[in-house]
């Protein structure tokens, strides 16, 4: 008991709901989170933020907890009258008493408070009280008082059974037409003043969701099933009614109807039972109930775009002759707009619906306040353990919640009962609340702004009683300003209001010492400039000819001749101002002892930047912030490596040339040529750890050296091997002897390749002589200038013997 006692303080404190199990371990830790809590963990800080501070009145608008000191001669010479302006705290720290102190309080003022009622034998039982109360408020200033509910006993319940109709729920009707009796007695064990109405819905009767043919409009059921209805969309059958009989002639009297698509109509059904209070017949003062019994989804806002159906619902009533008249004009309803309607008229809902479509309506119980989901059995048979044990969850669940606010208002809740849960800060939940248990709400208000008188509503959900919170804020000071227009502390040239001279026409300063009639306002203004810049670079205000500056965001003073300066904008690091290492003054880092740079965000220390050697940044660098800033081309984080760098081993090869040992060259000298930047040893094998160098030599000897780098830019440690690799000199008569060889087989081919291309060149010209040679045609004819030459001449003598 003293540990849940602890715990209720520490939520009373902390302004936060905390929920701890009552387990002695949860309550030892509930006992140091409530100590933490008392030593700064829920504390808030009082702050002023000032911004522009002319009046009391600017004072009080700007922060809840600003206070306003009116104590005369409180501000010093050349101080501006926002100084005025603070915490109360900080005021006390500068000298102002308190009973000067000007800082408006939140007032509550309980209009009306009924008596809660033990049972619900009156007429109207009161539930929850206060019934009325006006808040004056300060802007941003939180507000915290306590409603009070107790459940009546006995309280009057009106349940309106509401069924699908169409073919597929034949069995359940046959079902329900006989749990009349039983459905009664269920609810007369939980009051003697209930009342059951019912209604029935299958969807609206036009394509595509009904059969528009006139024959099966009238029966639009299976052929073989005579008892059918004519379709319709939602049919109000019995109003609300205490008699048994009543009700069972009357459900006796329904038959199954039918539809084509499977989701029905029932939320346009819903939203009719709801806003149909008088048909419907729901009492002023009782727990209303709809019991929505389906085995199929529904249709939403936007569905009858399918049917040619335009218009939005309008969320009235439209029932004439117990039929919902607009059901093939209006568009379905909107899951959003059944909730506002459901919540409007207290209503609650409960889903009986079937398997398999029981996650359909758990999301949609979700998005309506104050509903429960139950598993129907496939003939409903099940139903009425069904809705006594849905009802149960509904009125031990206590939640309350606001209407419309006002704008920049702001309301809390935090429950004080047995089993609170958090659902968000909008409104509070208690949960498992008994008849006659008496339980609380903490409520907490807070208005942001200045307002006219606003009013807002708070109820408990399903439930009639409510709170209507009535909202003034209070944005002036009510100050004690002693009579008077010309007093002695203004030096009788104006009033005092709030502590602060009101200085009469052509009188000025904070005690109207000057007399802007005798002066060049102009010059005046001219001399609170800087370099003709603005006046009093716009953080002050020129008044007799010197700047008074005003106060920056964070409550401290621009200061300067011309109000130039101000300790709030120096660099930051790490998001502190300064490093959190130095102070800022005129917008630059005072750096404190042992910290450095721009904004102290440097320890004055060369750790970071020490080497192996002990040197810093190897010489290479300075140590810039505890870091090494490295000269070009070397790289961090110590200044050991030069990626940039001209390689070592070709720049220093002269010098190691110049030291390599040679003995005809005793005693020469290397300083020219080193110019001391190398320390060396000649070696048999190398010890260093460095680069090695394989660097051939002016006289064409392969050098080896390793190179080790010093401190500083130029300085080598170098170990030099103390033999050269040189080749051997060449043989001259054999290269004289194979230049020879070389040319004269080169000319050698060279004439026979000559050769070769002449020979090929005449083997073309005679290809070419012998096909043209082919290709003539020569005519054969006798020449007449032709004589033959041989004669011929006979032997006369001869005879042929």
């Amino acid at each position: 008991m003293l540990c849940k006692l602890l715990i209720q303080t520490s939520q009373r404190y902390c302004g936060q709901a905390i929920i701890i199990e009552t387990s002695m371990d949860w309550c030892i830790i509930s006992l140091l989170l409530l100590t933490l809590g008392q030593h700064g963990f829920c504390q808030q800080e009082e702050v002023c933020s000032k911004s522009v501070i002319n009046s009391c009145d600017d004072c009080i608008k700007s922060g809840p907890y600003c206070a306003w000191c009116e104590q005369l001669n409180f501000t010093k010479a050349g101080e501006q009258e926002s100084v005025r302006c603070d915490t109360k705290a900080k005021l006390i720290e500068r000298g102002c008493k308190t009973e000067e102190m000007i800082s408006p309080k939140n007032q509550q003022i309980i209009l009306q408070s009924d008596p809660l009622s033990q049972s619900s034998d009156s007429e109207e039982p009161v539930q929850m009280s206060p019934q009325k109360i006006h808040l004056k408020l300060r802007p941003g200033l939180p507000h915290s008082f306590k409603i009070t509910f107790k459940r009546a006993e006995g309280y009057p319940v009106d349940l309106y059974y509401l069924m699908d109709l169409s073919y597929s729920m034949k069995d359940d009707l046959e079902n329900v037409k006989g749990l009349g009796k039983t459905l009664f007695d269920t609810l007369n064990k939980i009051t003697k003043k209930a009342q059951i109405g019912f209604g029935a819905f299958v969807d609206k009767t036009v394509l595509p969701y009904t059969n528009t043919n006139k024959e099966k409009l009238e029966k639009p059921c299976d052929e073989n099933y005579q008892q059918c209805q004519a379709a319709f969309g939602y049919r109000h059958v019995l109003s609300m009614t205490s008699s048994e009989r009543q009700f069972r002639e009357e459900v006796a009297k329904q038959y199954i109807s039918g539809n084509l698509d499977s989701p029905e109509g029932s939320l346009d059904a819903m939203m009719q039972a709801a806003v149909c209070g008088d048909q419907i017949g729901w009492r002023n003062s009782s727990t209303r109930l709809i019991v929505l019994a389906t085995d199929a989804g529904f249709h939403m806002a936007g569905d009858g775009k399918l049917a040619g159906i335009l218009e939005p619902n309008d969320e009235h009533c439209h029932i004439k002759n117990n039929l919902y008249v607009k059901s093939s004009e209006m568009d379905y309803p909107s899951v959003g707009q059944l909730a506002i309607q459901l919540e409007k008229n207290n209503v609650q809902p409960i889903f009986a619906v079937t398997e398999n479509v029981k996650n359909v309506y758990d999301n949609l119980s979700k998005m309506i306040p104050k509903s429960e989901v139950g598993v129907l059995s496939s003939d409903s048979k099940n139903v009425v353990q069904l809705i006594e044990n849905a009802y149960q969850k509904l009125s031990s669940k206590v939640t309350v919640t606001h209407d419309v606010l006002p704008d920049n208002v702001r309301v809390e809740y935090r429950p004080e009962c047995d089993h609170p849960r958090q659902e968000g800060p909008n409104k509070g939940v208690c949960d498992q609340v008994h008849e006659r248990q008496e339980i609380h709400f903490n409520v907490t208000v807070t208005a942001d702004t200045c307002m006219e008188e606003k009013s807002f509503t708070i109820s408990p959900l399903g439930i009639k009683d409510k709170l209507t919170v009535t909202i003034t804020t209070d944005c002036t000071c009510e100050c004690n300003n002693p009579a008077g227009s010309n007093l002695a502390h203004c030096n009788n040239r104006g009033s005092i209001d709030c502590g602060v001279c009101s200085c009469n026409d052509g009188f000025t300063g904070q005690f109207c010492g000057c007399d802007v009639t005798t002066k060049d306002a102009e010059a005046l203004r001219a001399s609170c400039k800087k370099d003709n810049g603005t006046e009093c670079e716009g953080r002050g205000d020129c008044v007799c000819g010197r700047c008074q500056c005003h106060k920056t965001e964070q409550g401290n003073f621009y200061y300067g001749d011309y109000c130039d300066c101000d300790d709030e904008h120096c660099e930051k690091f790490n998001n502190k101002l300064c490093a959190g290492n130095g102070n800022c003054k005129c917008g630059k880092c005072e750096c404190f002892k042992g910290y450095s740079g721009s904004a102290c965000q440097c320890k004055v220390s060369d750790e970071g930047c020490r080497t192996t050697n002990g040197t810093v940044c190897f010489g290479r660098g300075t140590c810039v912030c505890n870091l090494c800033e490295c000269r070009e081309g070397y790289q961090r984080p110590n200044c050991q490596k030069c990626l940039g760098c001209p390689d070592p081993c070709q720049t220093k090869l002269k010098c190691i040339e110049c030291l390599f040992p040679d003995p005809d060259k005793l005693g020469k000298d290397c300083k020219d040529v080193c110019q001391e930047t190398i320390s060396h040893s000649v070696v048999e094998t190398f010890t260093l750890q460095g680069k090695e160098c394989n660097q051939k030599d002016s006289q064409g000897c392969w050098i080896k050296f390793k190179l080790e780098q010093l401190t500083g830019i130029d300085s080598y440690l170098a170990e030099i091997l103390n033999t050269k690799d040189c080749p051997e000199p060449p043989n001259v008569i054999a290269i004289i002897l194979g230049s020879v060889a070389a040319v004269a087989v080169i000319g050698i081919l060279l004439l026979m390749l000559i050769k070769l291309l002449i020979h090929m060149k005449d083997l073309k010209e005679f290809k070419k002589f012998e096909n043209e040679k082919k290709k003539s045609k020569w005519a054969n004819a006798e020449n007449p200038l032709f004589q033959n030459p041989t004669t011929t001449v006979a032997n006369p003598l001869f005879t042929g013997e």
